[in-house]
């Protein structure tokens, strides 16, 4: 997500020639930015988030109209499946293949009544749908949904008895319908709802409404960033990343009063920055006694192979950092549960 209210950014892939980019990599990996990070890492991942030579793309296929000439094509050059059985829960329904090395296919056309047959998408953005652990039948709300990659992926997982996916950006919300359109079929498509509120206002609007919420907050999107052509807008996004924490906690704050008692809440971001990740989590549970974390390590030890981990010092939280052969991320992941006591606000 690269939205926030009144202020949208687009950018494109030139590498910029001023010292912005340098700037804003420091803000993100210093001292008390991203305290575990050390030099070695910093040059490392800087050097993959810059190099597009270096970034990988991974193949979602879609069960709604699968594509089995294209899976046994993926086989034949090298391609693997993400995770290979090895997670625990991990949906059968789910196929999703990734190679150790750069490169992507040609992504696919949107043609109205025509079902596209994969979803090219950055392996680490389904580990926040898989943390969320959906099942059939349950109601889910994806709060900040465009795109619409996490929302297609959700319902690779299961078949929910209600998705709500919300977009506060209206050019973004016309990005989200035709995912939804180019991979969704009409049967299904009818337990989808689409908003476009400001998530900020979801909680007081259907309140205790969802068994499970996604929120992909806003943030630095630090990928993008880097990419970034425009040296002014660069300059006002130092400036705004810092009131970005405050957006966050207020769409969680309003994600768990929308969540039912009982429910899991995941939090992610495409950012490395500590101050937009573990922070916010800290000040949410913090602030609400009926928030509790979720042990996720789980998760790391599992997918190592795939993908690198960087440590949070959270249980709940996990960071994957663009590495060589693994150039998934950034991407921050934390799970929450809503317990049945009073919470504060």
């Amino acid at each position: 997500m690269e939205q926030m209210p009144g202020n949208i950014f687009y950018y494109c892939c030139m590498p910029c020639k001023d010292g912005l980019h340098i700037h804003h990599f420091s803000l993100l990996w210093n001292g008390t930015d991203v305290p575990q990070a050390d030099g070695v890492i910093i040059r490392s991942t800087k050097k993959i988030l810059t190099s597009p030579s270096c970034w990988q793309y991974a193949v979602l296929l879609n069960r709604f109209n699968y594509p089995f000439e294209l899976e046994k094509d993926l086989h034949l050059k090298g391609y693997h499946t993400l995770f290979q059985g090895s997670l625990p829960n991990y949906p059968k329904s789910m196929k999703c293949y990734l190679s150790r090395t750069p490169g992507r296919i040609p992504s696919e056309r949107h043609q109205i009544g025509n079902l596209k047959k994969y979803y090219l998408l950055n392996a680490a953005s389904l580990l926040p749908v898989l943390a969320l652990e959906l099942r059939d039948g349950e109601k889910v709300l994806d709060l900040c949904a465009a795109p619409g990659g996490k929302s297609i992926a959700l319902l690779q997982c299961a078949c929910p008895g209600y998705l709500h996916c919300n977009e506060y950006d209206s050019l973004r919300l016309k990005w989200l319908r035709q995912t939804l359109e180019s991979f969704i079929p009409q049967p299904l498509i009818n337990v989808i709802e689409v908003s476009e509120l400001d998530g900020r206002k979801m909680g007081d609007a259907q309140p205790e409404m969802f068994d499970k919420v996604l929120v992909d907050a806003p943030c630095s999107n630090d990928r993008s960033w880097l990419f970034s052509s425009d040296s002014q807008k660069a300059s006002c996004r130092i400036s705004q990343r810092r009131n970005l924490p405050l957006l966050q906690i207020a769409l969680l704050r309003s994600a768990i009063k929308a969540l039912r008692p009982g429910g899991i809440l995941v939090y992610s971001t495409c950012t490395l920055s500590k101050a937009e990740n573990q922070d916010v989590i800290s000040e949410i549970l913090n602030s609400h006694s009926n928030i509790m974390p979720m042990d996720i390590k789980g998760i790391a030890r599992t997918c190592s192979h795939d993908f690198t981990f960087s440590p949070t010092g959270q249980e709940c939280g996990l960071l994957v950092i663009p590495d060589k052969g693994k150039a998934w991320g950034p991407m921050y992941v934390a799970k929450l549960k809503k317990s049945w006591s009073t919470g504060k606000w």
